[in-house]
């Protein structure tokens, strides 16, 4: 049944969506629109209903992920994308994890939307020139150009980091501490030199507008922070994107969320998420899965 199909293939599908437009929920709204298109198909005319699902997600990925490129031109303050709640085993699969990660993201971001698709269809999920082709509207020779001007761009931006692991994970915990107890030297210790912390506030909430680069301003914007932050305020650590995350509840309700980028033991990357807007959806566990490459014929 066509239903049937869909569910089997949704964290597939959700995956290439969410990585195409950074936004759980516009993902969420591309697979509503690819179901209801995918309803008018006779599956008896349909020989790899995967493949064919996921032609149908990535053309509509790319009419949204142009809408959207329109209205994050004028986005207040720095934009990051949309944080997903991921199951750990996320962590296990390199490619998957540093996909979805807010560094690599953001590097996404800087690329029009064809070139894009054509990256995350080829470069994440292993389909070929040939494939992509037939599902963008352009020719192969067309398609591997693209998707070596995305790779160059990609590969000249991208930030390394460690996955989601035990190490990772204590090393955000002796963040915490010391962020909370003030102990400066030991929170210099664990951030890199070159750290760089995002915070997003979309103008709805209190946030830097602009990235903060380096130790010292970076260790003076966390403690100002910790000092102003609610006494009512729980912690919580989860994974968030494949990377290791906190989660801050004030009076129960998630004020906001940090994305922890670790690379060599240390903090290379804070991203700090307020917007309301991009929180509502920070408790839902999303499955993902990156599938295996089938050919795009019906």
């Amino acid at each position: 049944m066509a239903e049937d199909a869909f569910t089997e293939h949704r964290p597939l599908l959700f995956t290439i969506a969410y990585e195409m437009l950074g936004s759980a929920t516009d993902a969420e709204d591309v697979l509503q629109e690819s179901y209801l298109r995918w309803r008018t198909v006779d599956p008896a005319t349909v020989r790899h209903p995967r493949a064919y699902l996921v032609r149908i997600v990535t053309r509509q990925g790319l009419n949204h992920l142009r809408a959207a490129k329109a209205r994050r031109e004028e986005y207040v303050g720095t934009w990051l994308p949309e944080p997903i709640r991921t199951a750990p085993e996320v962590s296990d699969d390199a490619i998957l994890a540093e996909s979805v990660s807010m560094a690599m993201m953001l590097v996404l971001e800087t690329l029009n939307p064809t070139e894009r698709a054509v990256f995350v269809l080829h470069d994440v999920f292993g389909y070929t020139h040939r494939e992509i082709a037939a599902s963008i509207g352009r020719t192969e020779v067309t398609v591997r150009q693209i998707a070596h001007r995305a790779r160059r761009h990609v590969h000249a931006r991208r930030r390394r980091f460690d996955s989601d692991s035990d190490a990772a994970r204590a090393i955000v915990e002796r963040f915490l501490l010391a962020a909370a107890t003030g102990e400066v030297q030991a929170l210099m210790d664990l951030l890199a030199p070159e750290i760089v912390q995002i915070s997003d506030g979309g103008g709805k909430v209190v946030a830097a507008r602009r990235p903060i680069i380096g130790r010292d301003d970076v260790a003076r914007f966390v403690l100002g922070v910790i000092r102003s932050t609610a006494a009512t305020t729980r912690v919580e650590h989860a994974t968030y994107n494949g990377m290791p995350a906190a989660r801050f509840l004030t009076d129960g309700e998630l004020d906001w969320l940090v994305a922890f980028e670790i690379h060599d033991g240390r903090i290379t990357g804070l991203y700090g998420i307020r917007n309301p807007e991009k929180l509502h959806l920070a408790d839902t566990v999303h499955p993902l899965d990156r599938g295996e490459p089938q050919p795009w014929k019906r």
